[in-house]
Formats: C-alpha cells, sequence, structure tokens
C-alpha cells in the first residue's frame, strides 16, 4: 500500500535530513524512539477500541480520525467569546425567516439557530451517519466473512472475531477519512440536502464560510444573509413535511441493505488475507474487488432518492430566489455558485460515494427549479407548497421531463382535484403533530397517520 495503514508509519530513511531534528544528529535517535513510542502507543488505543466495538463500523474510531484529520481546524469557528460573529448569524437567520415568510406558505420550521465548528459537525451528524452506514457495512462484512473457505475459518480459529472488529475498523477509517473532508467543506447542517442534524435546529458552519466566500467578490454578510436563507428553507420543509425526513433517510437505508458482493471476487481475495495481519484486510477492503453490484432494486431506489433529493433542492433553490429578490445584489450569482457546487460535488463527497455506494448530490435539480418556478407561477405559491402535504401528490422523474404537462393537470380538473384537500391536509397534519407532542408522554395514545398512507 502507498500509505501506511491507520495512518502508522516509521521515519522514512530515504528523507535524510528531513528527519532529523533541528537540534542536529543528537536528536534523530530520539525522534526516532519517540515516534516509535507514538506509533505502539496509537495501536494500543486501536487494539482497545476494537474490542469494545460490537457493531460494522466502529464509530468511535471514525470519529477519532475525523478529530485527527482536521485538527486544530476543527475547532475553529468564531473565536472564543466573538459575540459580533455569533450575532452576524443569529441576525442573518432572523433577516431571512422574516424574507421566507413572503415566499412560502410553511412557517418557521428552526426553534434554534447556532453555529458549529466542524468538529460540532462530526459530533451532531455522526448518528445519523450511523444508521445510514450500518447497513452497507453489516452487507459487506457479511458476505466477506461467509465466502472464507473452511479451512481459513478453521485456521483463524479464536482470531476470527479479530477479523470481524478489524473490518468494522477499516470501515471506521474510511468513514472518518470522508467524515473529515465533509466537515471541512459543508457550509450548513442540511447542506448535502439529507436532515443529519437534530430536528429544529438552524447550524451554520462560519469557518467554512469564510473559505467559500473567498474569491466570490460578495460581502460576507450578503453570502452570510443567503446561506442562513437556504438553511432556514430546508428546515421548513423538514419540519412541516412530516413524511420527508423519514422517507429520505428509509430510502438511503433501502439502498444500501439491498447491496450484494460477487462472492467470486470474494473467493479470489480470501487467500490473500491474512487474519493476524489488520493492514492486509484493509488492503482488501480498498481494492476495489469488493465493490457492491448495483441490482434492479437499488437502481428503482437510488431513482426515488435522486428525484427527492432533487425536489427538495429545487424547491428551496426557487424560494429562497423569491425571499431575497432585488434585496440582496449578488444573490442570482451567489444562486449559481450553489447550484454548480450541489452538481458537480467535492473531492469529500465523492469519498462518500465510494463508501457507501451512492453520491448525495441530486443530478435532477435544474429540472426540479423549473418545475417549481412553473407551477408557483401558474398557480400561485399555496399551490405550490400544499403539494408537498401529501407524497402522492409529488411530481414523479417522469414529471421533471414534462414539467408544462405536470402543471397544467394541476388544473381545476387536475390532480389537486382527485379528493384530497392539500390546504386540508396541511391543517391536518399540523394539528397531528401538536397532538402528537401533547400526547408525547402517554405510550398508549393513538397516534395520527401523518402522510396518510394508512399505517402509523
Amino acid at each position: 500500500m502507498s500509505n501506511p495503514p491507520f495512518g502508522f508509519g516509521l521515519p522514512d530513511p530515504d528523507k535524510g535530513r528531513d528527519n532529523e531534528s533541528s537540534g542536529g544528529q543528537s536528536g534523530s535517535g530520539s525522534d526516532a524512539f519517540q515516534q516509535l513510542g507514538q506509533m505502539l502507543s496509537q495501536l494500543g488505543q486501536m487494539l482497545s477500541q476494537a474490542g469494545s466495538s460490537s457493531g460494522p463500523v466502529n464509530y468511535d474510531l471514525a470519529k477519532q480520525i475525523a478529530v485527527q484529520r482536521l485538527g486544530s481546524e476543527g475547532q475553529m469557528g468564531f473565536s472564543a467569546g466573538d459575540q459580533s460573529g455569533e450575532t452576524a448569524v443569529r441576525d442573518s437567520a432572523h433577516l431571512a425567516e422574516l424574507w421566507l415568510d413572503e415566499a412560502t406558505i410553511l412557517p418557521a420550521g428552526a426553534t434554534t439557530t447556532t453555529t458549529w465548528t466542524a468538529r460540532d459537525w462530526i459530533d451532531k451528524t455522526l448518528p445519523t451517519w450511523q444508521r445510514l452506514c450500518d447497513p452497507v457495512a453489516r452487507q459487506v462484512s457479511g458476505a466477506w466473512m461467509q465466502a472464507l473457505p473452511e479451512e481459513a475459518k478453521q485456521a483463524a480459529g479464536p482470531l476470527l472475531s479479530m477479523v470481524g472488529q478489524m473490518g468494522g475498523m477499516a470501515f471506521g477509517s474510511q468513514l472518518g477519512n470522508a467524515l473529515a473532508g465533509l466537515a471541512s467543506e459543508v457550509l450548513t447542517s442540511t447542506d448535502v440536502g439529507l436532515p443529519l442534524g437534530p430536528e429544529t435546529t438552524s447550524a451554520l458552519l462560519p469557518r467554512n464560510i469564510d473559505k467559500f466566500s473567498e474569491g466570490l467578490e460578495r460581502p460576507k454578510s450578503e453570502v452570510l444573509v443567503f446561506l442562513a436563507a437556504r438553511e432556514a428553507a430546508h428546515q421548513r420543509l423538514f419540519a412541516h413535511v412530516p413524511w420527508l425526513r423519514q422517507r429520505l433517510l428509509a430510502t438511503v437505508e433501502e439502498f444500501a441493505s439491498g447491496i450484494t458482493v460477487d462472492t467470486s471476487a470474494l473467493e479470489q481475495l480470501a487467500g490473500r488475507v491474512d487474519p493476524t495481519n489488520p493492514a492486509s484486510i484493509e488492503e482488501v477492503m480498498s481494492s476495489g474487488l469488493l465493490e457492491p453490484q448495483t441490482t434492479p432494486e437499488q437502481k428503482a431506489a437510488l431513482g426515488r432518492l435522486e428525484t427527492l433529493l432533487a425536489l427538495v433542492e429545487g424547491w428551496v433553490d426557487v424560494v429562497v430566489a423569491d425571499a431575497v429578490g432585488d434585496r440582496l445584489p449578488g444573490a442570482e450569482a451567489l444562486r449559481e455558485t450553489l447550484r454548480r457546487r450541489r452538481a458537480t460535488g467535492g473531492p469529500a463527497e465523492q469519498t462518500f460515494a465510494t463508501l457507501v455506494g451512492l453520491e448525495l448530490r441530486p443530478r435532477r435539480m435544474r429540472a426540479a427549479s423549473a418545475l417549481w418556478k412553473l407551477v408557483g407561477d401558474r398557480h400561485g405559491m399555496q399551490a405550490r407548497d400544499t403539494l408537498w402535504t401529501h407524497p402522492d401528490l409529488m411530481p414523479t422523474a417522469d414529471d421533471l421531463d414534462d414539467p408544462i404537462g405536470f402543471a397544467e393537470r394541476l388544473g381545476a380538473n387536475g390532480a389537486l382535484d382527485d379528493g384530497i384537500d392539500p390546504l386540508a391536509e396541511l391543517e391536518r397534519t399540523e394539528r397531528a403533530r401538536q397532538d402528537e407532542g401533547e400526547n408525547g408522554q402517554d405510550g398508549g395514545a393513538e397516534r395520527p397517520d401523518s402522510d396518510g398512507d394508512g399505517k402509523e
């Protein structure tokens, strides 16, 4: 491998003087022993963590690697006690909410506005990543263990459980690197399109926003308000469309749980695995030969996920554009910059796509934006937004190909006149949320059907 496993490594003898301390040759020996001691200490910590990990992914290791990769940057947001910076975020969010009130019928969804560092982002979103990563890791590691020849299993003996733990460490190592990359790029808690953070919490990452603002030739205050408006728009959807959060995450889970692995490739790799050598296990994990196979069911789930992500991002794009209007001189330029950023994705998103098997970016966001804009222009803001009250009313992938046809079906005798009153549905779901909150401590209370599918 070109890189030592898990970041271990002794000084490179080919670098000569680069390995020597500034104190001369007398310090080079002590430096080597010090680095060796650090390596052994890290190895001891990793083995200790492997023994305490029972799931398919070692999330403790993932978090440790992510934090170590971020270094001091992971703790940098506004400087400690910088009330002006935190006030700027709160003021930007408040202004954005006022403008959004005129652009959508959905009320404010965030009850808390806060600033996060990159490390905060990892801490707050890791529970959701665990929900998304466990299915793929469980499928891959389970298939790999089953594909080991019986003689290899017998030879491994009691070490077989350690092999599983090493697999969890390998997944944890990959996830930690992916999370570190994402944490250094994301601008808000909803930047990747999924509801990763706590509910009703709007969060911006000032350190990353500062880096994003460089070279844009726009005042940072303007960029901050624009991003605050996008975050607030996302939160309105996730808070007041009860079925949306669950359906997004469940579709990702459905995609991951359907992963299959080519067992013939596993049989070829089995001979290359040394159960006593963690490096050989990680090499197999990252070789590419374990790449999951996409099934027809997964392709269908992926299509639904891409369509739903596109509809979310397209709606946010249109609503924020309507809200900021001519209030921000650089709004259109910022809108196009973010469109391109979401469409192409960064290195961190590509890393995660390799790890989980799907890309967290909507390929058809522009088509979705055009559809929402057309519906709003023809039928008004209320008709556009009340489509979110029931999943059966939502545009499909075919509708993205024919937005005019979809808009025409929303006329007096169209899709909205099929026995479902969108405004009544919105009021009903809001009442259901309030009733659920009031009866939350009564475990026996019957909960209203929030998505209209007949299931509780």
